[in-house]
């Protein structure tokens, strides 16, 4: 370990394995440690289910009626991939898609007035949807067509609305589209979690509705794909990436001081040893003193017997709850997958509710969700504070990442390496950059 590297990565959560990856093809020398004795961090997924009543502090072990331990792996946090998403694109550039086998989530739905209904995000779908009256569809319909259309190149393809200025309430009030419309459109396709997006240029809710719907057009089901085994495959894959390219990674470390000399980072001390550095990643746990606290998450992972109602009885779907429904300024989001996905035993479903925190009683906010569920056989109810760097990093060379947001999925997070990615280097990041070389001398790729 007593050696120079060019960064060293301190945790093993999906975004610090990503850019050990990233830096790894780029022919950077990379040390990756954890503190841990498992890869994720905060996005792991646990197994055996002994390991997560313990790590919820609930007493004895689980029931028989859960099956074996072993055929569990729950996520600590739920989100699914766009599949014509940014981390699709690593994925498939990178080549860790061979590492991992995926499925797609079986449907997408939202609440109304108390009841679930299937997000209509094709012009054949909304006209079949009863979430909205036959005037309201026609409508709707036109907006879908306008956005699938939409080039901001392209004059014709704009009706007479400037990219750049034109507001997205303004967008939907030239289509006349009523307030429920707008909610499951913001919030169900744009994938919004507050409503403050309505009064920004609307290019941004423009191309997030395009995503959605050319995510969708992929596989048909839904726009979402998951990870056989849960989301701790993740991480891993591109850990494995890293290793192949001379990626050296080390668990069950305890970190004992980041060594700074001039107010730039120099290197990391483990158990007395100390390895030296020109820049570090870690996640903000390992820097408390240069993040500040944004905000709160509440999530709970619920164990059922049984799929969810009024879903046509599939094996892993989201449902997204609007803010207005509920009276609250966040959206509330359920991400349920199955032992069809190798996350849980036989005949047994894993739902997890999110939202960002309100209020003092953060579990009483997700009742409208957690209603839905039942019954529920065990709960495992976790609150987790958000961080951001205070530090961007061009002095100290310490890049820290954003805690994972309350988003269903991992957008935000591909955002947030990007970001690193370009304080680290001084340039954006192309995707072009992370292709694996043809004549890989480390003989993993063909």
């Amino acid at each position: 370990m007593n050696e120079e590297y060019d960064v060293i990565v301190l945790g093993t959560g999906l975004t610090e394995c990503i850019l050990s990856g990233i830096m790894s093809v780029k022919g950077k020398k990379v040390l990756h440690m954890d503190r841990n004795s498992y890869y994720g961090g905060e996005s792991a997924s646990i197994t055996p289910l002994e390991d997560l009543y313990k790590r919820f502090n609930i007493p004895g072990n689980p029931p028989e009626s859960m099956g074996k331990g072993r055929d569990w792996n729950v996520d600590l946090i739920p989100k699914f991939l766009m599949a014509n998403g940014q981390l699709v694109r690593m994925l498939l550039i990178t080549e860790v898609t061979r590492y991992l086998d995926f499925k797609v989530v079986e449907g997408s739905y939202v609440y109304k007035k108390g009841s679930i209904y299937k997000v209509p995000s094709t012009e054949t779908e909304a006209l079949a949807s009863s979430l909205m009256g036959l005037f309201e569809k026609r409508r709707f319909k036109k907006f879908l067509g306008f956005v699938s259309n939409f080039d901001q190149t392209d004059p014709k393809t704009l009706d007479g609305v400037d990219p750049n200025k034109t507001t997205m309430r303004d967008v939907y009030k030239k289509f006349d589209l009523g307030q429920d419309v707008i909610d499951f459109t913001g919030h169900s396709l744009a994938l919004y979690r507050t409503d403050e997006y309505l009064d920004e240029p609307c290019l941004e809710s423009i191309n997030r509705i395009k995503l959605y719907s050319e995510s969708l057009a992929r596989y048909g089901k839904s726009p979402y794909l998951y990870p056989l085994y849960g989301l701790g495959e993740l991480p891993q894959g591109f850990a494995r990436l890293s290793a192949i390219y001379g990626g050296i990674y080390m668990l069950n470390k305890p970190i004992e001081e980041i060594i700074m000399e001039n107010g730039k980072v120099v290197g990391v001390k483990s158990e007395g040893e100390i390895a030296r550095c020109k820049q570090l990643i870690c996640d903000p746990s390992y820097m408390m003193e240069r993040a500040n606290k944004v905000g709160q998450v509440i999530r709970v992972i619920c164990v059922m017997s049984h799929p969810i109602k009024n879903t046509n009885d599939v094996n892993s779907c989201q449902i997204i709850i609007p803010q207005n429904q509920v009276n609250r300024k966040h959206d509330i989001y359920v991400c349920m997958v199955s032992c069809a996905h190798n996350v849980a035993a036989k005949g047994k479903y894993v739902a997890i509710v999110s939202t960002t925190v309100e209020t003092s009683d953060p579990e009483k906010e997700l009742k409208p969700a957690l209603d839905l569920l039942e019954p529920i056989e065990q709960k495992f109810v976790s609150t987790s504070d958000l961080y951001a760097p205070t530090d961007m990093g061009t002095d100290s060379q310490i890049f820290i990442s954003r805690s994972y947001d309350a988003t269903t999925h991992f957008e935000t997070t591909c955002d947030d390496i990007k970001d690193i990615f370009k304080r680290m280097t001084g340039t954006d990041f192309d995707f072009g950059d992370i292709n694996r070389k043809q004549n890989d001398i480390f003989g993993d790729a063909e």
